[in-house]
């Protein structure tokens, strides 16, 4: 099992080599973006890491003590969708001798969250300012929750693929961000370019809602379909590295036009984290 310095370790390193992987569109090694530096993430990922590493604090005090961190070093939200799904993550956790025995402790993590998981969740999305959620007219964000934090995500998981990963113990993550990570660090990609890699992969299998909810289902498909075609050339020769120049040219249009794949990226952070449970377990 990790201890408790091995897991701050993993996350803060998950966290900054998300954060300096060239991915399109996010704030990355070669370019700020969306008003924030490279730098705001760092100073979240080390205020996170040892609130996340605790064992004794359920799911939702996690997530609103970590975004309360955030909120201390940044006034910005940098790690929202990081939190929420680095949480039951680094719960799962504490009860795995392996990395094979992760997807059933998560389960169980899941499926055990109540109702104060969720007013939990909610002040911390609401201190985290997050933007494009809209106004719904169940379960508002605004709103008291009655219901656990399961079921809200449930209730979210059309609109919000992390709040989906809840509903499908982390299937996306676990069945196509890791086997990918790792595909590309086996290809002798360094683990930013790898990153980026997985980060193509699921933005190529699914419509980020982030994109969906600020600009429309078309956009988002739009981007998927940008990234399938990037994907096409780098299996010729299996290193998206070499494809430099158009990565660089791809995040500097989309930062133009303020399209931020910023769920993918997050889901891409829980990618590294577990690949990093993965490394520290065996």
């Amino acid at each position: 099992m990790l201890d408790t310095e091995q897991l701050e370790k993993a996350i803060f390193w998950a966290c900054e080599h998300e954060v300096c992987s060239p991915k399109p569109g996010n704030v990355n090694c070669y370019s700020p973006g969306h008003n924030m530096q490279l730098e705001d993430f760092i100073k979240s990922a080390r205020a996170i890491a040892p609130v996340l590493s605790q064992a004794e604090p359920s799911v939702g005090q996690l997530i609103l003590q970590s975004i309360k961190a955030t909120r201390s070093v940044v006034n910005c939200n940098t790690n929202l969708g990081i939190v929420l799904l680095f949480a039951p993550l680094c719960k799962a956790v504490h009860n795995c001798e392996s990395i094979e025995q992760l997807p059933e402790s998560l389960n169980t993590v899941l499926l055990n969250l109540d109702v104060n998981d969720a007013i939990d969740c909610f002040e911390a999305i609401r201190l985290a300012e997050a933007g494009g959620l809209g106004v719904n007219e169940q379960h508002d964000i605004n709103t008291q929750p009655t219901i656990s934090l399961l079921a809200a995500m449930d209730y979210a998981k059309n609109y919000d693929n992390i709040a989906k990963q809840y509903t499908n113990n982390f299937k996306d993550i676990l069945q196509s961000g890791l086997p990918h990570l790792t595909e590309a660090i086996n290809y002798g990609e360094s683990i930013e370019w790898a990153s980026a890699f997985a980060y193509l992969k699921l933005l190529s299998l699914i419509p980020d809602t982030l994109i969906s909810r600020k600009h429309g289902m078309g956009c988002a498909e739009s981007v998927l379909e940008h990234s399938a075609c990037i994907l096409v050339k780098v299996s010729e020769n299996n290193r998206l590295s070499h494809f430099e120049r158009d990565i660089k040219a791809w995040d500097k249009e989309l930062k133009k036009k303020a399209i931020n794949p910023g769920t993918t990226a997050d889901m891409t952070a829980a990618t590294l984290l577990i690949y990093a449970f993965k490394q520290m377990l065996s």
